[in-house]
């Protein structure tokens, strides 16, 4: 009999802007499939440093916030062995490949963006990486071959784009270069930000960072703004903060109690604040913030998983535009050949 031919793994992709400390809407929204995925699946992670120039222009600042990601992904219990974890300019490939896509991509499906319309109505520079910003996340996925792309919901768009940018490069160039990514969204695609709207690294107030100080974060919970209803007088969860984040961190038991107090009465803002508090240093505090800190006195060896993680997606990113180049006409030169034998 002729045996069956092995089935390869999917393939999943997502990054994450380093563009500020990473709070509990990235844990909730993304990180905490990430990692539960890395024993599913094939899993490329990438610190998308590229996207992050479009709002953080400090070379300090972007190279510090570049390795406290690496650091929180590691913390959080990534596994070198099981995921790749790199940096998106190690890899600029991709950038390369945005730029082919852009060449058959129409004006008006770039102006459709939501995320570009959402920024801008914020007040934020409308420079061109934002509008830009579809092309390069297109890349960015289509460059591995993946799969599957975990997302929250508001990067939906995002990944249809990319899928309409696979088909007008396939349909132009007359081969099925790229295949049709999916996107996978998480548990709790949004995350409540303290100040009521979702949780944003660009909104600093609205946000409680996963391995923030202790004195940090109870500054931070109990500055919660509620109403001024007494203990003793029901109170709707579902319009409450402080509820909604308690439900995110704590046991299904747990989160019911509190629920139940504040529906019926008996419940303060107080108290509740307080069991906030607990739940969120007893889920991230202790062994997980003490493995954080030892990650940050030893930056060569997250270097390190940063350059082994980049030499394994360059090597992917290389063999997919070797068929870009093949497709499109473009030379694979012998620096570009290079890399694909290294």
């Amino acid at each position: 009999m002729t045996p069956e031919p092995t089935k390869k793994p999917i393939r999943y992709l997502s990054g994450v802007q380093s563009s500020g400390r990473l709070h509990l809407g990235n844990y909730f929204g993304a990180i905490q499939n990430h990692i539960r995925l890395q024993d599913q699946g094939e899993c490329f992670y990438f610190i998308a440093n590229y996207h992050a120039l479009t709002t953080v222009q400090n070379a300090g600042e972007l190279k510090n916030y570049t390795f406290m990601v690496a650091a929180d992904y590691l913390a959080l219990g990534l596994d070198p062995a099981k995921a790749l974890l790199f940096r998106q300019s190690d890899v600029p490939e991709v950038n390369e490949l945005a730029w082919i896509l852009s060449t058959v991509t129409g004006m008006g499906l770039m102006e459709r963006a939501h995320s570009y319309k959402d920024k801008v109505a914020k007040g934020i520079a409308p420079n061109l990486g934002l509008f830009y910003y579809p092309a390069l996340m297109a890349a960015d996925i289509l460059i591995y071959h993946s799969d599957k792309v975990p997302v929250g919901q508001d990067q939906v768009q995002h990944i249809e784009m990319c899928r309409d940018m696979a088909g007008y490069f396939n349909n132009t160039f007359k081969k099925d270069v790229f295949k049709l990514p999916e996107a996978v969204l998480s548990e709790a695609p949004k995350v409540i930000g303290l100040t009521g709207g979702k949780m944003s690294k660009s909104d600093e107030a609205s946000v409680i960072p996963i391995f923030g100080e202790p004195a940090e974060i109870k500054k931070k919970v109990m500055s919660i703004v509620t109403d001024s209803k007494g203990v003793a007088e029901p109170k709707d969860p579902d319009q409450n903060v402080i509820y909604l984040l308690y439900k995110l961190v704590a046991r299904p038991e747990e989160a019911a109690e509190m629920e139940k107090g504040f529906r019926q009465g008996g419940m303060g803002y107080g108290d509740a604040k307080k069991m906030l508090l607990a739940k969120l240093e007893e889920v991230f505090g202790g062994a997980g913030r003490e493995k954080r800190k030892k990650l940050e006195e030893k930056p060569d060896m997250v270097e390190d998983v940063l350059l082994a993680g980049a030499h394994k997606a360059r090597k992917a990113a290389a063999q997919t535009m070797e068929l870009v180049y093949e497709a499109t006409g473009l030379p694979l030169s012998k620096i570009k050949k290079a890399m694909l034998d290294s």
